[in-house]
Parts: C-alpha cells; structure tokens; sequence
C-alpha cells in the first residue's frame, strides 16, 4: 500500500509512473532502450538538461537526487504561489482560481510529496466543496493532515466529530485545576486564586480552544453548549472558569466576530478587570449594574450565561473579598448593610452566580429572590464579630482592674450557625469571613467560628476550594499546631468529622500535616497518623499521601540506639581550661 500511495492519482492526470514502467520493461524486449525512452517522455523536458545531465553523472550524483531537489524546489516555490494568489485580485477571482488548482490536484492528495500543496490550496479556501470534504473526513490520515482552517470547515457540520476533539481538552483543563487544588506546596502567599486572568488564559487548552474556534461563531457556541452541559452534569465550577476564559481569550486576540455576539462580553470584561484587582471598585460595580439592570424583557436568557460566568469560583472569590471588606469599612463608618448599595450590588451578584446551575437547570431565567433576613440579621451579625474583636483588643490594652482580664467570648449565635446551613450566600460569605481572621492570625476567632463549618449548606465548608484556601492560611497559624486545645479543635472537631466520608478532606489533612508536621505535638500526631490511615475504599492519591506523609514521621523518629541507651551513671567531670587553651 506505501508503493501505490505514492503515485496515488497521477495515472487520473496521465502521468506515468512507477507501475507503468514495470509494465513496459516486462513486455519489451530491450531493456535499456525502454529505459531511456522513459526518461526522455517523463523528465524535465528542457533543452539546456541533456548537456547537463550527462556532467552531474561524472560527478556521482545520482538522477534521483537531482530530480528530488527539482521537485522540492518546484513545491516550494508552488506553496509561495498558492499564498499569494489567496491574497491577490478581486475575491471570487483569487478563490476561482485556487478552486481550479483545488480540482486539478485533489487526486493526488494521497501522494505524500503532493500532499502539502493540496492542503494549502484546501486552507486558504474559505469553503471547500463539500465533496472534497467528506473524502478528507472518511480518511483518517487525510483528516490528521489538513490544516484547522479546513477542520474547522468540517467540525461546524459536524458536532459529534467536534466532540471527539474538544472532549480530551476539557477533561485535562478540569485535571488541570485539581492538580493545582491539591498541590503539595501549601502557602498563605501562592494559591489557587493567584494567577492573573490573563496569565489564566495563557494555558494549553485555552490557547488550543481559541486556535481551533477562529472566528467561527458556530464553534464558539458549540463549546458553550458543551460547557453548559457538562457544567449541568457535574455541577463542576470549573467549567465556568473556562466560559469566561474563553470568551476573555477571544477578546484579547481582538475576533470581533465572536465578542459582539455574545451578549456577555462587556459584562465579562469588565468583570475580568475587577477580577485582577481582586476587588470590586465602586466605578466598576455600578457598570456591572447597568448590565444587569440593563436586560430587556425577551431577553432573560442572558441571565443564564451572566449567571454561569458569576459562577466562576475567580468571579466569587472576587465578590466574597469584596463583600468581607466592605462589611469592615461599614462597621468603621457605623452603617448598616442595607444601606449600602455597592454591598447589596456584590450580594446580587453572589446570589445570581450561586445560582447559576439552578436557572440552567429548569430554564427559569430570572434573578433569584434575595433573602431580607440575610441582609438584616446575617450581616450585621457578622458585623459584630468585627465588633467583638476590636473590643477585645482594645480590652487587652487597658490595665487590668481587680476583675482580671475580659474572655474572648467563645460562643456562637445560634443564629449564625443556622445560616451557614441554611442559607448558600451567608455559607460563602461565612466561609470567606472565616478566611479572612485565619489570614490575620486571630485564633481566637477561628477557634471560636471553627465548630459552625462542620455542616453547611451544601457541606461547602468540605469543598476542596475553601479547604485548600484555608490550608495555606492556616499556615499563619503554625506555631499553634503544637497546643493540644487547638490541634483537638482543628482537625477532632473539624476535619476527622468529614475524613471518612469524604475523600478530598482526607486528601487535604494529608497535604496540610505534609507541610506542617513538624510543629505538631509528637502524642497528637501519632495519634492523628492512626486515625487517617487509609481504608480499603481509599483512593490511590490518599494512600500516597499517606505513605509519604509516613515515611517523613519515620525519619523524624529517634534512632533506636538513641532510644534506648541508659542514662549515663557517671558523674561529668567538671571542666578545667587546659594549660594549652589559656
């Protein structure tokens, strides 16, 4: 089959080739006459050759040779051409022309040296007949080789085929960010929110993604369709990284074709800008506002995609920090919360992008209905944890009378707890709040909010986002990790509740103790290391964990001789400077 390819289509344009020349020598009867009655019919036919052939063969250089070099040459400068005729004259004409080429060479497509030339011809046609399409999609090898101009031709009718490609991207892109959930390095300064948005949408799949959508609408909906589906499926968020990233992608490559038609992309721009800043600032917050304010009746459906690229664990984050600094500023400006519009605009943000799998889910698409009670009791209550704090310090300072110091109170409203049950917005901002105090190092605070996340709504407080931002701050915090009250708290109270029913906990205990074993109590951690040994059920990536986790105690541990060898019964000789050190 190598043999026949080669000369694949070059009988159609009555050129001889390989196959002939066996026929001819097998019925001939001189040999070498045919020959060179061949090469006379089949060779360069130029005059100024038949005196220069005969030189090269003195030199040793074999026909072949000189023929492939003629022919490499010929193709290149045919490739040159081909560019440039898709750039010049009028329109039709250049296309007419390469659409001549097209028919004249497509039955040599199959030919390797050929190849090259028809797929150019192929990429520079903005539509290839249909006919030549499939040919190309029945081949495999010939759909491997065209260029992603032409893919892109086939893949807008063919939305299987086109999943078949974007699939494997999809998956490494959601690996991709779980590797970055679970990396080993833990760090208060370096984590999974730190990459800007546009370094974000330099990585391989984006760049893959935009290369193989171009400007072509249809594509571009198509993986939104896919994203949407999938993000229905899984409930997996990162899928609505990915819209806006793509989307963000698109724009920084100026493809207007796409960006005026999706009706989000000033929203998402704009959103993307704040998402850099971490913050959202209050000339930012009311252009978010005309957007969303801005949805004319008919048009609800937008609120569906606004609503997924909310839900963009960057786009939260941003508005939960946004949210936590704001109640700070209105606790120091003595306001209530309702009384602020830029933090009832971050709230409706968080509410519509928590709500996003909801609204895609039953195609109801309009604003979910905040909670007033959120607004009333949740906030301020947590206003007066920020209260609480700030007396308690000032407390400290003053001297103290006969009544000793004052206690950092260390009960929790009811109320507080059954909101972050309850409620999926007051459960994010809980969360995002508990962050904040582990950042500042207030552990009297942490410990006291810690045994509120043990349920939540929706077990949010196990997810592996907060649980991975809270590891790298609590790093803050390691000098505590070796008092036996705040080790009890952290992981008996909180993180060994989950451990055995969820897998990513244990995963994340692991990865903390990896970083931060050293500053455990050594009764704590023996104990610790028995209750997260692996079951039968674990995954492979606990069981590692735990092993390497093992094998760092193990070193840790006094060698036996050390261990064991008796107390010395001889009195130390009291030291005397020698003579010689004087």
């Amino acid at each position: 089959p190598g043999r026949a390819e080669m000369y694949a289509g070059l009988q159609e344009l009555g050129v001889a080739n390989g196959e002939d020349l066996k026929e001819t020598l097998t019925n001939c009867t001189e040999p070498l006459k045919a020959i060179e009655q061949f090469q006379t019919e089949n060779g360069v036919l130029l005059p100024s050759l038949q005196y220069a052939l005969p030189f090269l063969d003195l030199h040793g250089t074999p026909r072949l040779e000189f023929h492939q070099s003629v022919f490499d040459e010929l193709r290149e400068k045919l490739l040159e051409r081909v560019s440039a005729i898709a750039l010049e004259g009028k329109v039709e004409e250049r296309y007419k022309k390469l659409e001549d080429l097209l028919e004249k060479s497509f039955s040599l497509v199959k030919m390797p040296s050929i190849q090259p030339v028809v797929m150019c011809v192929m990429k520079h046609l903005p539509k290839v007949p249909e006919k030549k399409l499939k040919l190309v999609m029945a081949d495999k090898d010939l759909y491997k080789a065209c260029a992603v101009e032409v893919k892109r031709q086939i893949w807008q009718d063919n939305q299987a085929l086109f999943g078949d490609e974007v699939s494997p991207l999809l998956k490494q892109y959601i690996l991709e960010k779980e590797n970055i959930l679970f990396s080993n390095d833990i760090s208060f300064l370096q984590n999974f929110f730190s990459p800007s948005p546009k370094t974000r949408r330099q990585g391989e799949v984006v760049q893959k993604l935009t290369q193989m959508i171009g400007k072509n609408v249809k594509l571009y909906d198509m993986v939104l369709q896919f994203l949407r589906t999938l993000f229905l499926r899984t409930r997996n968020v990162h899928y609505c990284t990915l819209r806006a990233e793509l989307l963000m992608s698109l724009h920084d490559l100026e493809i207007s074709e796409i960006c005026t038609v999706d009706p989000c992309h000033k929203f998402t721009w704009c959103l993307d800008a704040c998402i850099r800043e971490k913050f959202v600032d209050n000339k930012r917050a009311r252009e978010l506002q005309g957007f969303l304010d801005g949805v004319k009746k008919g048009q609800e459906q937008v609120l569906g995609d606004l609503s997924m690229i909310l839900c963009d664990p960057f786009a939260i984050n941003t508005l939960a920090l946004s949210t936590i600094r704001h109640l700070q500023d209105l606790v120091g400006q003595d306001t209530l919360p309702r009384e602020s519009p830029d933090l009832l605009l971050l709230l409706r943000m968080l509410s519509l992008g928590q709500g996003a799998w909801d609204m895609i889910d039953s195609q109801v698409f309009k604003e979910p209905k905040m909670e007033a009670e959120l607004i009333t009791r949740f906030l301020p209550l947590l206003m007066s944890f920020v209260v609480d704090d700030h007396t308690f310090t000032v407390d400290q300072k003053l001297p103290s009378e006969e009544k000793g110091p004052i206690p950092y109170p260390s009960t929790i409203p009811e109320a507080f707890t059954k909101f972050l049950q309850e409620n999926r917005i007051a459960c994010e901002i809980g969360l995002y709040y508990i962050l904040h105090i582990t950042k500042q190092r207030n552990k009297n605070a942490f410990l006291r909010l810690l045994p509120a996340l043990v349920e939540t709504f929706s077990d949010l407080a196990f997810s592996d986002i907060f649980l991975h931002l809270l590891s790298g701050n609590l790093t803050l915090l390691s000098d505590e990790f070796a008092l036996e009250e705040f080790c009890t708290s952290l992981f008996d109270g909180f993180f060994l509740t989950a451990c055995s029913r969820k897998e990513n906990v244990h995963r994340h205990v692991l990865r903390l103790l990896l970083h931060l074993h050293h500053k455990v109590a050594p009764a704590k951690l023996e104990s610790l290391q028995k209750a997260l040994e692996p079951t039968k059920q674990s995954g492979e990536a606990v069981k590692e964990l735990y092993n390497q986790l093992s094998e760092k105690l193990e070193l840790r541990k006094p060698s036996p001789a050390e261990a064991t060898e008796p107390p010395s019964m001889e009195l130390p000789l009291p030291t005397v400077p020698t003579p010689a050190s004087r």
